[in-house]
């Protein structure tokens, strides 16, 4: 092999090599760590490193059928005095002046046809992290679409009902 053959070799190799890389940074990675939410929200921080408690924020989990999302008072509870000056939380402070809601992006993704009643695991003790993973480690939450099979793989190992019409489908 000549130098001028094992020289083309090597910006051919590292040409795939670059383009693999750019396409799982570009494509693949971001899919993994989560959409993008309109305030960059950090679970790592605020449940990992202040361990605030999930029913904190999302305060409904224990008696409805849906956790809530925070509303803008909720965050600004604390932020009106932590980082206020922030421009994350100036843009906060921008929804909460217009009375709007923050557009949050939703990452638990579940069939319309599904009735998932969040009251029912709070009150089994079913831990958040068993669904949700830890997501105290986490900047990003994933984007997760709830399958069937992966709730009735949990009942059957805590042997909860797998009744249709009486756990989901009402």
């Amino acid at each position: 092999m000549s130098k001028e053959n094992r020289a083309a070799i090597l910006i051919t190799m590292g040409s795939v090599l670059f383009t693999a890389a750019f396409l799982y940074f570009f494509y693949v990675w971001p899919e993994k760590i989560g959409p993008e939410q309109p305030i960059p929200f950090s679970h790592n921080v605020h449940s990992g490193i202040k361990e605030i408690q999930c029913q904190y924020c999302h305060p409904y989990v224990a008696y409805s059928n849906f956790p809530g999302i925070p509303p803008v008072e909720k965050c600004l509870h604390c932020h009106n005095h932590i980082i206020a000056n922030h421009p994350w939380i100036q843009k906060e402070h921008g929804y909460f002046n217009r009375q709007e809601p923050t557009p949050w992006v939703k990452v638990n993704v579940v069939a319309e046809h599904v009735f998932f009643n969040h009251q029912r695991h709070i009150n089994s003790q079913v831990a958040c992290e068993e669904c949700h993973g830890e997501v105290k480690h986490l900047q990003r939450l994933p984007e997760k679409q709830w399958r069937m099979g992966q709730c009735l793989e949990c009942h059957h190992r805590k042997k909860a009902s797998v009744d249709c019409w009486l756990t989901c489908h009402n």
